[in-house]
């Protein structure tokens, strides 16, 4: 029995799928360890981070870096980002957005605990049959603190 054309595309479509969940997975444990390396990994050379007020829009691998190591990394002792309800939709064989929501809590350097409620608006490409994030556009909808408390490990 021969694979059909349809059969191929479809679990083209499954593996470009889970491709894109690892992609934002990573994006959260690359940023919250500190982790270069994973993080770096997920943005094409050219993508742009939206991260909107009150950070800014920052272009290309040098803007990403410069964003990440230089402000954010400063900014928050310790950080974890959870996301979920991640929807997909193709625009063609090698293009797709998505969009998930995303709740951060964390320690900012000033060691006040924050609370951050969002969704990330992307755009994956596929080149060279690798997909990465060419474009994420971050809306937030609160970002405040939580006075009174303390985030602190287990003891």
């Amino acid at each position: 029995m021969s694979e059909s054309p349809d059969f191929a595309q479809r679990l083209d479509r499954v593996e470009s799928r889970f491709a894109m969940h690892d992609l934002v997975s990573d994006y959260c444990h690359g940023f919250d360890k500190h982790d270069w390396d994973r993080f770096s990994a997920i943005w094409w050379p050219d993508a742009v981070w939206d991260i909107g007020p009150p950070f800014g829009k920052f272009e290309g691998s040098e803007g990403i870096a410069h964003v990440t190591k230089d402000i954010l990394w400063p900014a928050w002792l310790a950080s974890s980002h959870f996301t979920t309800n991640l929807v997909i939709a193709f625009d063609g064989d090698d293009r797709a957005t998505g969009v998930c929501d995303v709740d951060c809590i964390g320690t900012t350097a000033d060691e006040q605990a924050q609370t951050v409620s969002a969704s990330y608006f992307d755009r994956f490409e596929r080149r060279g049959g690798v997909w990465k994030i060419a474009h994420r556009k971050v809306k937030m909808y609160h970002f405040n603190p939580l006075p009174g408390v303390t985030l602190s490990a287990p003891e």
